[in-house]
């Protein structure tokens, strides 16, 4: 083989590899861009009985089927937020703060919104259990 035959090789196998690569990039763009379209979050600000944000609030996120729980604490601001939640999938968001809660609200797999809005106010007295 002659120096310009390898050097035509050497690209040919260079342009064959940076081809596959692209390919592979494209094929997990698409994946990452459908698994996005298949998830939502879960947002708000927890309030007391007066209508003050909440700091140190605890906000808990159940996920209904798997029972599995997520938990925030508020800042400053009272706000809390929870991402990459199933679209396909029931949730209950309750906040507690000073042995007061929201009571749970329920996020339906039939609320289609990409972005739940769920403001919750600590204003009912913690049942013991």
């Amino acid at each position: 083989m002659t120096k310009g035959q390898t050097r035509i090789a050497c690209s040919l196998c260079f342009l064959a590899l940076t081809a596959a690569i692209q390919c592979q990039a494209q094929d997990e763009d698409k994946k990452s861009k459908k698994e996005e379209a298949t998830l939502r979050q879960v947002q708000g600000t927890v309030v007391d009985s007066e209508g003050k944000p909440v700091v140190g609030a605890v906000v808990q996120l159940k996920d209904i089927r798997t029972l599995q729980m997520r938990s925030y604490i508020t800042k400053e601001n009272g706000e809390y937020h929870f991402s990459s939640l199933k679209m396909d999938d029931d949730y209950e968001v309750e906040a507690r703060n000073r042995n007061m809660t929201s009571g749970a609200k329920k996020i339906s797999i039939f609320d289609t919104r990409k972005v739940v809005i769920e403001n919750l106010k600590t204003d009912k007295p913690e049942k013991k259990q």
